[in-house]
């Protein structure tokens, strides 16, 4: 199956920067996902398996002993551009029990259809006090389809984490009220032109641009309000 650009949020890192503000149609999202990931980096060492890595879009965050990519064979896109060392069917993890000190699984739980058997495979290949950055969207549009199933609020994954047999040790929301209604917006007149091909890619900017200008000022002038944000950052340890 093709790619789907607004898909790529696991697939391509962004770095904030003044080019992407003007020009970026994902700018408010992506930049707040990636200032989280890579503050949470360095707590992870050792051997690390990235769960779904596609094309291993942070790896150059992690300072790690070895970095193992892991994926599905059959998803929402096509892996012409991916970095995949290991395939799996679904079910099965192929290493053995304890085999990694540290788990990165971005953007992927909304996913998997039946997280019950997932991870507690997950669980499996982490040693004992393993340490796990996990990324889940909560107000972003269908993607991926049809292996779109889920949007997890940051209390519903604390949950499903905890009964799995993870202590999770911070919950954050990255984006709040104001960047995610701006991001919306952007990503309605992205996904309105894009099938117009250059020509629609130009016409987008004319709306993209003023928005990501308007919504980056009206964050810093109105008052916080995290209620509605783009993703949960979870940091956790196996136990």
């Amino acid at each position: 199956m093709p790619d789907q650009i607004p898909t790529f949020l696991r697939r391509q890192s962004f770095q904030p920067g003044l080019l992407g503000l003007f020009f970026n149609p994902f700018f408010f999202i992506r930049r707040n996902l990636y200032t989280h990931i890579r503050r949470a980096a360095p707590l992870l060492k050792g051997r690390l398996l990235d769960f779904g890595c596609g094309r291993k879009p942070y790896e150059n965050l992690f300072s790690v002993s070895e970095y193992v990519g892991l994926d599905m064979e059959q998803t929402g896109h096509n892996h012409q551009n991916s970095k995949v060392d290991v395939f799996y069917d679904g079910k099965h993890i192929p290493f053995p029990d304890e085999s990694f000190d540290a788990l990165f699984c971005g953007e992927v739980l909304e996913h998997v259809f039946d997280p019950e058997l997932v991870l507690p495979e997950i669980r499996r290949v982490l040693k004992r006090d393993a340490t796990a950055l996990l990324t889940v969207p909560f107000c972003w549009n269908e993607h991926e389809t049809p292996f779109d199933y889920a949007r997890y609020s940051t209390f519903g994954i604390k949950h499903l984490l905890e009964k799995h047999g993870f202590e999770v040790l911070e919950v954050q929301r990255s984006g709040n009220f104001v960047q995610v209604n701006f991001q919306l917006w952007a990503l309605y007149f992205y996904e309105l032109f894009k099938g117009l091909g250059t020509a629609g890619k130009l016409l987008s900017m004319l709306f993209i641009i003023p928005i990501n200008v308007a919504g980056t000022l009206l964050r810093m002038l109105l008052p916080k309000n995290d209620s509605l944000y783009f993703n949960s950052i979870i940091t956790a340890k196996r136990t």
